[in-house]
């Protein structure tokens, strides 16, 4: 059993290349749970969400036989993303806020072989991390995007370097930022050096960081050595949850094979595979990942083209 915690979120998405008629599921915790579930992993999802979203959410959670622990709230959250570029960059407003996940009962969780923390603004408290690493010794993964987050007055997105922070992602094993939250993080450009800001993050005590960083690819870092991850060359629809998939995909492999470049291979393929495509909907089968993980991995002299 895996655990995702995070809301899910129905929001309105427009690429150079498609838009959504009306809104759809996403979330950091929920993409990553999908992808899970399509895998053959049993899997919980915990968010809160409202009525209004409620029978259409927990529809696809059964369609692949995830676990839902809803938190019931007055509304769904979500988000309008235009992305402006073949890069992932976009703007981020806020369409509607559900409530906070709020304490987590042990037994959702306690039986798990790994916990996902994937929030997508601010509903997974610092007391939350702290409270589910007193009761489970197990792989713990976050994703940060969530904890950095912030909403103006107007309903748009900034990022902020919370206090503390330094202190609760120490508790995980694996931190997975990408570029710009690596930025935020460390203040290091992760486009001319993701080594650095990895140096910096495990320095606060996670046993591993992995720095995404779109087309390029991505860096893992152990303490001791850092592997470069290349990325699958795709035909770009939709940016929206690759990193998410990245986290569904490093925790499958890595929990079977330990390997950290078979691991990191899988995620790339898994995530290249959601990009590819929009929405809850997309098809992901483990024999179409194993055969581009195999590419990959025959790339033994990659390494990530920073701008240094």
């Amino acid at each position: 059993m895996i655990t995702a915690i995070g809301n899910p979120v129905y929001d309105y998405i427009k690429t150079l290349k498609i838009e959504t008629d009306g809104r759809v599921l996403s979330g950091c915790s929920t993409n990553a749970a999908l992808a899970l579930g399509k895998l053959g992993e049993k899997v919980r999802m915990i968010g809160a969400i409202g009525d209004d979203f409620k029978t259409h959410f927990t529809g696809k959670l059964s369609d692949l036989k995830i676990e839902p622990v809803i938190i019931d709230s007055d509304e769904s959250g979500g988000f309008s993303l235009i992305y402006y570029d073949e890069f992932g960059n976009r703007t981020l407003d806020l369409l509607a806020r559900a409530r906070d996940i709020g304490a987590i009962n042990p037994e959702h969780y306690k039986d798990s072989e790994a916990v996902l923390i994937g929030p997508i603004l601010g509903e997974v408290s610092f007391k939350n991390i702290a409270d589910i690493r007193a009761n489970f010794t197990g792989f713990f993964f976050c994703d940060p995007q969530g904890l950095l987050r912030r909403a103006d007055m107007n309903g748009c997105i900034y990022h902020e370097k919370v206090t503390g922070i330094e202190k609760i992602l120490g508790e995980f094993t694996v931190v997975k930022p990408n570029e710009l939250e690596g930025k935020v993080l460390t203040g290091v450009d992760c486009r001319k050096d993701p080594y650095k800001a990895a140096e910096i993050i495990k320095s606060w005590g996670p046993q591993l960081v992995i720095v995404t960083l779109a087309e390029l690819g991505s860096v893992i870092y152990d303490g001791t050595r850092f592997i470069d991850i290349p990325p699958y060359k795709i035909d770009l629809v939709d940016s929206t949850g690759a990193g998410d998939t990245y986290m569904a995909g490093f925790t499958y492999e890595y929990l079977r094979t330990g390997d950290l470049r078979k691991a990191g291979c899988f995620a790339s393929c898994v995530s290249s595979i959601m990009i590819e495509q929009i929405g809850p909907d997309f098809i992901l089968t483990e024999s179409e990942v194993r055969r581009r993980q195999a590419t990959l991995l025959k790339q033994t002299d990659f390494t990530v083209r920073v701008k240094r």
